[in-house]
């Protein structure tokens, strides 16, 4: 994973976005305080957010420092496994936070010295989930091809996205949880490292008022119902014992849980009705504290961070719009 250089407090971030919106700062720090966010590293240093007055000033930041963070993560990537950037065949890029044409995957393919004929599958949209996406897509493109060579980037500058007029709960929570970063991951059809054993997407009908965008011409306004730690109360724990049940499993025989940092009441409510043990998703909460919820970064944070027992089965597992939950069976 790769962060921004600028890294503040979550009390210096309470008073700078008081001081930007107007909002009532003790009212903001309750917000804060409840997300469990300690530090977060944001695409920019705190006094220039009020420079970002419109949406298209936000995007071209983007643009840029996205192009920076994710080609700082793909030459780590490529320098940890080994790999050259001309045997990649295959490169997925994954945000929700900005927009670009040509798409940003095209720009970084040329960066990095990736091939000319490089396959790419840029992704927008898919948010929190991407991270688990990607990963799943990967594995589903290497089962057809073992010998080739399929990469990763997720990008993420949730705090470009933060609107200074709006006082909404869902925006006061956002502006306290959400932090920036990138990650990438180099995969292969018969490498070492954790191994995909089996994937599952479930898609949610009628539930896209729960998590998402609102796009106008103020840019991206976040979308957060209350409803949405209920219905992963309801919904989650009966697919994700399905879905192992599939391969001889029950949840209390996955050795290690893998789980993007939604926020603290998702958290709970995955940890409660799998009747997880108190430390199963300890590395997913020490990455909510340290660095706030990194959208589709998160939980390929989360991944680089557990050390599983080798061998032994583990779950990797996020939400995302849609409403939407990917879920990924490993062998560490």
């Amino acid at each position: 994973m790769v962060l921004p250089d600028h890294r503040y407090e979550q009390a210096e971030i309470t008073e700078a976005f008081s001081r930007l919106t107007d909002c009532d700062e003790d009212l903001l720090r309750r917000f804060h305080t409840a997300t469990g966010v300690r530090a977060r590293n944001l695409a920019l240093p705190l006094e220039d957010y009020a420079k970002l007055d419109s949406f298209a000033r936000a995007n071209d930041t983007y643009v840029d420092i996205a192009l920076d963070l994710g080609e700082q993560a793909l030459r780590g990537a490529f320098d940890r496994a080994g790999v050259r950037p001309e045997k990649v065949d295959l490169l997925m890029f994954c945000s929700t936070t900005g927009l670009s044409t040509p798409s940003l995957d095209a720009r970084l393919a040329q960066r990095v010295g990736l091939r000319p004929d490089v396959k790419r599958v840029p992704v927008f949209g898919l948010g929190c989930a991407a991270g688990a996406s990607g990963l799943a897509r990967l594995f589903d493109y290497l089962r057809g091809w073992p010998d080739h060579v399929a990469v990763l980037v997720c990008v993420e500058l949730c705090s470009l996205t933060i609107q200074r007029d709006d006082t909404s709960i869902a925006n006061l929570v956002a502006s306290g949880l959400f932090g920036d970063g990138a990650a990438a991951v180099v995969a292969t059809g018969r490498g070492t490292g954790p191994e995909v054993v089996a994937t599952r997407s479930r898609l949610y009908p009628g539930t896209e008022h729960l998590m998402g965008w609102e796009v106008g011409d103020h840019g991206f306004r976040i979308v957060l119902d209350p409803e949405l730690t209920g219905f992963v109360e309801q919904v989650l724990a009966a697919d994700i014992k399905e879905f192992l049940a599939d391969y001889g499993l029950t949840p209390d025989q996955v050795d290690t849980w893998i789980c993007h940092p939604g926020g603290p009441k998702v958290i709970e409510k995955i940890a409660a009705t799998l009747a997880l043990p108190p430390k199963a998703l300890e590395v997913t909460w020490r990455s909510l504290r340290e660095h706030g919820n990194l959208s589709s970064v998160s939980v390929l944070h989360v991944l680089q961070q557990t050390r599983a027992r080798p061998g032994a089965p583990a779950v990797l597992l996020a939400l995302g719009p849609g409403f939407s939950a990917e879920l990924l069976l490993l062998h560490c």
